[in-house]
């Protein structure tokens, strides 16, 4: 059983929040892998990681890379797990179709795109069976538990 996390992003975008949770992935001993909609949005995620913040540094590499194995943060399109994470991120429409292999899943969907709305809603009865699955929704720059 994965625990699920849908996070409905509403006042800020995903280059806002992405970063923090993965440092908190990595302040946790958990590798990550990030599925992207496409090879464009991966490469310009991965160049938003490395500057996200003067003060931070988020190893990382794209897929495809020999090295993929060794890396803590792998970006992909495809649906392999090329580092051995225990939690794979699903963003740019990026959708989780199953928790198998994963301790964590982490949905992120902007609240702005109603095709990514709707797309969620599929996603989470789709995975509520079997997995521990909760909401999470922008407030006032807060995260606030939903459901």
């Amino acid at each position: 059983m994965a625990e699920v996390l849908f996070y409905h992003l509403e006042s800020q975008p995903l280059e806002a929040v992405i970063p923090l949770l993965l440092e908190k992935t990595l302040e946790r001993g958990w590798r990550a892998v990030i599925e992207v909609g496409s090879r464009e949005r991966a490469e310009a995620l991965d160049s938003h990681l490395w500057t996200f913040r003067d003060d931070s540094f988020l190893p990382h590499g794209l897929a495809g890379d020999e090295a993929d194995a060794l890396q803590p943060i792998v970006l992909t399109t495809e649906p392999d797990n090329p580092n051995g994470a225990s939690v794979r991120f699903f963003v740019d429409r990026a959708v989780p179709q199953s928790g198998d292999g994963y301790q964590r899943l982490v949905y992120l969907f902007s609240g702005h795109d109603p095709d990514a709305v709707a797309e969620a809603r599929l996603a989470w009865k789709a995975l509520r069976e079997g997995n521990a699955v909760t909401y999470w929704q922008q407030e006032s720059g807060r995260w606030v538990k939903r459901a």
